[in-house]
């Protein structure tokens, strides 16, 4: 087999789509995704960008990190100005008016963009069939304007709107939405989940993506050091960690068929991930058992998807 070194050098081409200079936080993981998204879809994409924290490092007045044709638009409609783009890009061609290159529609936002405020967009673009890969950069609260919880805040997280205490010790009391799941049950072509600290998975899998035909969904779990409360350093290792526990798993969808792409043969006590965390300090040892137990049964039910039934019992 070919050393991984090898392979990720004829892989990841050195030219930069989104460009350095960039004004995230130290350590941002989801910077690193779109670098990533960016380097495997290349120059010939239309990038629709929803408010958040990526559009505003990137583009502060005159300034702009994005070698490629990028429109920002707002929270609530990716999807639909996506859509737009695509169908007009394809009545271009098919008047004759505009060379067929095979551009790829690249729509993404934040999980309050995408699993809250951008999701009605979104489900109309999946159920009319259009053409394009979206991806979900999930830092799982709306980080950019103060760290405000979201659907895809996971229980027991304190942000400032689900701040832990005497009334809600818990801090977050819902379960985070499990938007590949949502994407799955619209019968596309291709959904998976994907982190930064998994560079080649995620850029296969955005690869895969852009070459269904129709729409394509990525969720990308975004480690966020300022919102989650680790050091700038930990990133990739905490992002590890969400999958190692199986707290976030990696897998694709393929025409409905499942498959799990990073194996966890035994799965690691998820207060591994919860305790570096300052943003679940506060839990109790019964408020991490409750997690425990779900992602314990969660990653079941996934193998079970998949067709492997061993999965074990041991955390």
């Amino acid at each position: 087999m070919e050393p991984l070194n090898v392979y990720a050098s004829r892989l990841i081409t050195k030219e930069e789509y989104f460009a350095p200079g960039h004004r995230s936080c130290q350590g941002c993981a989801e910077a690193l995704a779109v670098r990533l998204v960016a380097k495997v879809l290349g120059n010939n994409v239309v990038v629709c960008a929803a408010t958040g924290c990526m559009e505003i490092v990137s583009s502060p007045l005159p300034f702009t990190n994005w070698r490629v044709p990028w429109l920002h638009v707002a929270f609530e409609n990716t999807g639909a100005t996506l859509s737009g783009a695509e169908a007009g890009f394809r009545v271009l061609i098919r008047k004759g008016r505009l060379a067929d290159k095979k551009t790829v529609f690249l729509g993404m936002g934040g999980d309050g963009a995408t699993a809250d405020i951008g999701l009605q967009a979104l489900s109309g673009a999946f159920e009319r069939g259009h053409d394009f890969v979206y991806v979900c950069y999930d830092n799982e609260a709306y980080m950019n304007t103060g760290i405000q919880r979201s659907s895809s805040t996971p229980f027991g997280a304190t942000t400032t709107t689900s701040p832990s205490g005497k009334a809600k010790p818990t801090g977050q009391v819902t379960w985070k939405k499990n938007m590949p799941k949502i994407a799955v049950a619209h019968n596309i072509p291709y959904v998976a989940t994907a982190c930064s600290s998994y560079p080649i998975d995620l850029m296969e899998k955005v690869k895969k993506a852009a070459a269904k035909k129709g729409p394509a969904y990525v969720h990308i779990l975004s480690v966020c050091p300022t919102g989650w409360r680790i050091p700038p350093d930990r990133a990739i290792w905490i992002g590890r960690l969400a999958v190692e526990t199986g707290v976030f798993p990696l897998y694709e969808v393929e025409d409905g068929k499942y498959k799990i792409t990073q194996e966890v043969d035994e799965l690691r006590p998820v207060q591994e991930y919860l305790k570096p965390q300052g943003r679940f300090r506060h839990l109790t040892p019964e408020m991490i058992e409750t997690i425990q137990e779900r992602v314990t049964q969660d990653y079941k039910k996934l193998k079970t998807m998949t067709g492997k039934f061993n999965t074990p019992d041991k955390v």
